[in-house]
């Protein structure tokens, strides 16, 4: 029970989180752009010119609604990286680290949300620091430490999600964008790590037949005995 209350949280908290960002952007008076607009402007309190790193009119209406959402998905986050545990983790060192980056995401994104940028910016740049810097880590490392019945496609994949999106988050930081906007490159440095913990959750609770039941029946039956 614990461990699929751990992919739940992890479900919730992403699909919570892209619903609310549909209705806050859909607030806007000025049209909120992918490309242009931060995630972070959705959060922002005041209304007003913001000169840097782009130059954007920024006005919110639902950015309380934003910010709560923020902090929640951070919360499940957390939550998810606590109680998946064994079911999903090999046991050993890379495994203790990878699930402490992925609930550092977690505290990033709430600090984020009780911080918006136009009112604490260096509370919320280090919640973003967490989100794109210690989840991508966290996200690459996964990728050593999952359990052995994930098949190797996936441990490949999720560490190649890791690093593309540590590499987005380094070509946002250096104003590169490649033709995808401000906005557009933070999403790909940011919306790994949530892809990731929504595809893992939904994965997990998804009941598994064949050989890999074999194995996990089997795997038990050894603690038993």
């Amino acid at each position: 029970m614990r461990v699929r209350i751990g992919y739940s949280a992890w479900i919730v908290g992403v699909v919570q989180f892209l619903v609310i960002h549909v209705i806050a952007e859909s607030a806007w008076a000025r049209p909120y752009s992918w490309a242009r607009n931060n995630i972070s402007d959705l959060g922002n309190v005041h209304c007003a010119l913001q000169p840097e790193p782009e130059p954007r009119y920024i006005c919110s209406p639902d950015h309380d609604l934003m910010n709560a959402s923020f902090i929640t998905l951070g919360a499940l986050l957390v939550v998810g990286a606590v109680l998946t545990g064994g079911a999903l983790w090999r046991r050993g060192p890379a495994a203790a680290v990878a699930r402490l980056l992925l609930a550092g995401a977690g505290v990033g994104f709430v600090l984020a949300g009780l911080a918006p940028a136009d009112v604490n910016e260096d509370q919320h740049v280090l919640g973003a620091f967490l989100i794109m810097a210690t989840g991508n880590i966290g996200v690459a490392l996964a990728g050593l430490a999952l359990a052995d019945h994930v098949p190797a496609p996936l441990r490949w994949g999720t560490s190649l999600l890791g690093v593309t999106a540590v590499t987005a988050f380094g070509l946002f930081l250096s104003h590169h964008y490649l033709g995808l906007g401000m906005g557009g490159m933070e999403r790909v440095a940011a919306f790994p790590l949530l892809f990731w913990a929504c595809a893992a959750g939904v994965r997990g609770l998804v009941p598994r037949t064949g050989r890999t039941q074999e194995a996990v029946s089997a795997e038990r039956l050894g603690r038993v005995g």
